[in-house]
């Protein structure tokens, strides 16, 4: 038997994590990494400012909690996040999150700007830096439309973009831990915030392809349908080599692209007047290959199409110099014009992509390696 002196070793309390994002409206690359990290943490709760439980049946069953924007905006405008950044800001930093030992933000805008109790550690997955604050301030002064507003909101842009910098730099002081979806988000976190970071590529569930080894003759282009995405460039591009073009997806420039587009171009959208899952796997799993000329963070898509062995036509900036190999797994390009895109098409048509070979080369991105990384860097956090 122990002495009456002997120490009876207690049992280490595992810590308390929650997981923050900036919102949860619809489905995109950000909202399946909040997905995958509930997965490592399926205790966790999540935080968000608004949640359009409707639109994200993903989320069913968790424990999803919002700020009070989803309490005091009115629903028609709830969802419009251009329009709520100032109160999206102080909405975050309201929120008590003083029973949480670890803190992990998700986030491209505000959710970094919550407050931890001290002791707490604060990670934060840095999808980007605020496009709108800091990279692409400039695309951001020049693209984005309000309307009837515009007249009086555009002249302000200038001023209310300094002092939202001002209030993001304050907001970054609490992080201890930065993750970067990729080396160029890496540049940019060093470059805005002057903070180091480690590069963590987002999880991507490679399973769910099945590549064809007999490939169609169809390219394809996915993506929301709004001016940065540059998808009339994959459509006019196509337009004028008379290739067949699936585009998949929905958004303010639909009518536009449909308009410009030529018979070989075919616009594919599901009842909700978007692209299913489904629908997109099966057409990648075939396809002869994949056209992505927008400057992504990252860019989830581009892995899923070489992990349904299609090669991907690219951008050369941005989140695609971490996934394509100019002449390997696809063809990069270096204008974002028709013209450069329409180039890039005819190389990769020399070129016999093999889909094994495409397939295997996605592997570096899949979601196993994201939990074995978020689990170590956790886990360092708390030994």
């Amino acid at each position: 038997m122990p002495s009456s002196n002997s120490q009876i070793p207690i049992a280490k309390q595992s810590p308390r994590i929650a997981i923050v994002t900036d919102w949860l409206t619809s489905m995109g690359g950000q909202e399946r990494v909040t997905l995958e990290l509930h997965k490592i943490f399926p205790e966790a709760a999540i935080y968000t400012s608004v949640f359009d439980k409707a639109n994200m049946p993903e989320f069913d069953g968790i424990d999803v909690r919002t700020t009070y924007l989803q309490r005091i905006l009115p629903k028609s405008l709830r969802y419009k996040h251009v329009l709520w950044p100032v109160l999206r800001a102080f909405a975050f930093r309201k929120l008590d999150l003083s029973e949480f030992d670890i803190i992990i933000s998700n986030t491209t805008a505000e959710a970094k700007a919550v407050r931890k109790r001290p002791g707490a550690v604060h990670i934060c997955n840095c999808n980007t830096p605020i496009r709108y604050y800091w990279s692409h301030y400039q695309e951001f002064k020049r693209d984005f439309n309000f309307g009837a507003l515009n007249f009086i909101i555009r002249p302000l842009i200038p001023f209310f973009v300094r002092w939202m910098r001002k209030l993001d730099l304050q907001s970054v002081e609490g992080v201890d831990v930065w993750l970067a979806n990729s080396t160029a988000v890496q540049a940019r976190i060093k470059k805005y915030y002057n903070r180091s970071s480690t590069v963590v590529h987002p999880p991507v569930d490679i399973d769910r392809f099945e590549p064809a080894r007999v490939r169609s003759d169809y390219y394809v282009a996915l993506g929301r349908q709004v001016p940065y995405k540059r998808i009339d460039l994959a459509v006019a591009a196509a337009t004028e080599l008379g290739l067949p073009l699936r585009v998949y997806g929905s958004g303010g420039q639909h009518q536009q692209l449909v308009d410009m587009a030529g018979p070989s171009v075919q616009f594919f959208t599901d009842r909700f007047g978007d692209a299913s899952d489904a629908a997109v796997a099966s057409a990648l799993n075939q396809a002869k290959g994949y056209i992505f000329p927008a400057e992504e963070d990252f860019g989830i898509v581009q892995v899923e199409a070489l992990a349904a062995g299609a090669p991907v036509i690219a951008y050369g900036k941005g989140g695609a110099l971490d996934i394509v190999q100019d002449g390997e797994s696809g063809v990069l390009f270096d204008e974002q014009t028709v013209e450069s895109v329409v180039n890039a098409i005819k190389r990769a048509e020399q070129i016999d992509f093999l889909p094994a070979t495409l397939r295997r080369k996605s592997k570096r991105f899949d979601s196993s390696l994201f939990r074995t990384k978020i689990r170590k860097i956790v886990s360092d956090q708390t030994t």
